[in-house]
């Protein structure tokens, strides 16, 4: 057997165990040990230069660059103590991962010796290439210049001796080239407009935070079937493959047993997690073979999104350790679930509230319900924005899918809190207080207390008890993305909440009167998009296009909602984006769902034409050789009752590689012509709707070929092997 899948099944199983370190048995022994956290600071800093570092974080307050020489001595004595060698600002460009660029903290002397120095100027200031970058036409090719600067928000950290220090990215013109800058600036206005709001409520209020707690799902498959599958390889997904007799229907591997070398490998990476400061707390199994999760504790938004995507970058570096590759495409595999990142959002104030914290009688609780009715109306008002921020050509291919959200945009909030709003609208200036939930009266088990709303794993946007939970995203994406839109769409109906109620307290309308007032009118506008059925049925898709709510099923089409001018002027408004920086995210958005859906078009007429079809045939020949061989040794009669079902598949073989051969010739004139657009928008038009139909009819016919030709000889790793080789 010289066959590659052979060869590649080999080393699965042959693959020796590895080794993990030693990990201490408390986490709490060396959580955050490399990062320059405060009791990091508190030991190399200065007071003067803790107390600027501090008034930053919490208060916004600039950093001089004298107090920034001071910061960067203890920041690089530390990093030295820890191995460091050199250092990096590490941002978020447009490509939607992180990119570093490594200098070394040696400085040379007039003697020909060298130190190690590291300045307050290379700590908040560095000049990557811009050009070089996703920019929209931003920037020319030969304007380079561009600048990253330090977010002292984010704590810096060590990764492979490196001191990586978080940074946004601008051009030489000040527009950002990344997704921190607009992240930051959206939930600055975000504070500024619900802490003047909990004001209203509670004077010691200063400060309000949004939180995020993501939940990563990601597959694993054995690195050595990984690279016996060129699809995988280099679109992250399989363009080809039958169903395995047996994949999640039995639903047998949802949280269930973990296997041990997935344990081993989420212990060390759970490690370095940990060691980096993220607060990582669960792990389980997923649905789908081969499919699990991980999520962290709740933090600051900003931060959050930081340890996402170190997150992600350790889940691929640990599991090569392990003989693993993770796959983070929203839809590695057809037919069976694919992988989501849930985005558990809320807001806190600096007292320690939870603005979505219900309390026992959420009728009664005013600050809850303001800010539960704002956050449905502006839901309501910018969906297709929302819409536009999860769109990729990955999540296409998963919304919708009876695993996934659909891309209308909807939001659940529970019975309890549906009557409780229902009150509102039928008496919008008094509540109607309703008991508690009582407890579950089960013999023998300790009490058990639901709680204020069930959850509904369908929804997009689903209220879970003291939180929202934004569904919708993609496993591959950085969470800044929906980010920006949600905390901006949110900051936008604060601030006409907050100038409504100011216009009817200056008609001597008392706060809370005029308050109920404006909620009663929002909730009346805003509650088409709640439901709290099956999000998933086709029943939701008809009853949701009689509400008015949008289904844009596609990412050229969602994307073309980013343009019109009620959505640039919500960021705008809100010094969130600019026009120039909203059509140039657009562009580069759209220009990548192209190359996408090009790479996979060119995968698949390689591996059709230059892997399968030749398989297709060789098989076909050992048929015609035995049939030759049967009429040379039977009688007429018994030659034709035996050979029927070998001249029968020879037929069918012949059958699927004419339409294989005749289908990807279709695809590929089709996507010539479609590459000579000019016009991007019309291309990535052109590519969802004329190019990639091709796919589903190819793999058809190449699925058909797999369950005709001899195991043996089939050159890719099968379903079954990719899904249960663990």
């Amino acid at each position: 057997m010289t066959n590659i899948r052979f060869n590649a099944l080999q080393m699965s199983m042959q693959r020796p165990k590895r080794q993990i370190p030693t990990i201490p048995n408390r986490p709490s022994a060396y959580f955050g040990e490399l990062t320059f956290n405060k009791a990091a600071m508190s030991d190399f800093l200065s007071r003067e230069a803790y107390k600027a570092v501090q008034a930053a974080v919490e208060q916004g307050v600039k950093i001089e660059r004298r107090i920034a020489d001071q910061i960067a001595s203890g920041m690089k004595s530390w990093a030295i103590s820890k191995g460091a060698t050199h250092f990096s600002h590490w941002f978020h460009p447009l490509t939607g991962a992180t990119a570093e660029k490594h200098d070394a903290f040696i400085t040379l002397l007039e003697d020909g010796k060298a130190i190690e120095n590291f300045t307050g100027n290379e700590l908040v200031q560095q000049e990557p290439d811009a050009s070089s970058f996703p920019h929209g036409g931003i920037r020319n090719t030969f304007e380079a210049r561009g600048y990253t600067a330090w977010d002292p928000t984010s704590p810096a950290f060590l990764l492979d001796g490196t001191l990586c220090i978080p940074t946004i990215f601008i051009s030489y013109t000040g527009e950002s080239l990344d997704y921190k800058l607009p992240l930051i600036k959206a939930l600055t206005a975000l504070e500024r407009e619900a802490t003047q709001i909990c004001r209203y409520f509670d004077k010691s209020i200063n400060r309000v935070q949004a939180t995020l707690g993501w939940e990563q799902e990601y597959f694993l498959v054995d690195s050595a079937l990984f690279s016996a599958r060129p699809d995988l390889a280099l679109t992250g997904r399989t363009l080809f493959g039958h169903a395995s007799a047996k994949d999640q229907q039995l639903a047998d591997h949802y949280f269930g047993a973990i296997p041990e070398r997935v344990i081993d490998f989420m212990r060390e990476f759970e490690y370095e997690a940990l060691r980096l400061g993220i607060p990582v707390k669960t792990r389980h199994n997923e649905v789908a073979p081969g499919q699990f999760e991980c999520a962290p504790a709740y933090e600051e938004v900003n931060v959050a999104i930081d340890h996402n995507q170190l997150m992600m970058h350790l889940l691929e570096k640990i599991a090569k350790r392990h003989g693993f590759t993770v796959l983070l495409h929203e839809k590695p595999y057809a037919n069976i679930n694919g992988s989501g990142k849930h985005n558990n959002w809320s807001m806190q104030t600096d007292t320690g509230e939870n603005l979505l914290s219900p309390g026992k009688t959420p009728e009664d609780n005013l600050k809850f319900l303001v800010f539960l009715v704002n956050i449905l109306k502006a839901v309501d008002t910018h969906a297709d924005v929302l819409r536009a921020y999860i769109a990729s050509a990955g999540n296409d291919l998963r919304l919708g899918g009876h695993e996934a959200p659909p891309a209308i945009i909807s939001a659940f909030i529970g019975s309890r809190l549906t009557q409780a709003l229902n009150q509102l609208e039928a008496s919008p200036n008094q509540s109607d207080p309703k008991k508690s939930s009582k407890p579950y009266n089960i013999p023998i088990i300790p009490e058990i207390l639901p709680d204020n709303t069930d959850r509904n794993r369908t929804s997009p946007f689903a209220f879970t008890g003291n939180k929202f939970e934004f569904r919708a995203v993609g496993s591959s994406a950085n969470c800044a993305v929906p980010m920006i839109a949600l905390n901006t769409i949110v900051t936008n109906q604060l601030k006409l909440f907050r100038l409504e109620t100011e216009q009817l307290v200056a008609k001597n309308i008392k706060p809370e009167e005029a308050m109920y007032q404006i909620l009663h009118r929002y909730y009346e506008e805003s509650k088409r998009i709640l439901f709290e059925g099956n999000s998933y049925s086709h029943e939701w898709v008809l009853e949701a296009a009689t509400r008015g709510l949008s289904n844009i099923a596609d990412t050229p089409r969602a994307l073309k909602k980013l343009l019109d001018p009620a959505a640039i002027r919500l960021f705008e408004d809100n010094n969130v984006l600019t026009q120039r920086e909203i059509k140039a995210r657009y562009e580069i958005q759209l220009d990548n769902y192209i190359r996408k859906v090009q790479i996979e078009s060119r995968v698949i007429g390689d591996l059709a034409v230059n892997h399968i079809i030749p398989i297709a045939i060789r098989y076909q020949n050992q048929l015609i050789e035995n049939v030759i061989g049967l009429k040379e040794v039977l009688d007429a009669k018994t030659f034709q009752s035996l050979s029927k079902t070998q001249t029968d598949t020879i037929r069918d073989i012949s059958d699927h590689i004419i339409n294989i051969k005749n289908k990807v010739q279709l695809m590929v004139e089709t996507r010539k012509q479609v590459n000579k657009y000019d016009d991007i928008e019309q291309k990535a038009l052109d590519y969802r709707d004329k190019v990639l139909p091709h796919f589903k009819d190819i793999k058809y016919h190449v699925d058909k070929l797999e369950l005709l030709i001899d195991d043996e000889m089939w050159p890719l790793p099968k379903y079954r092997e990719l899904l249960f080789s663990r």
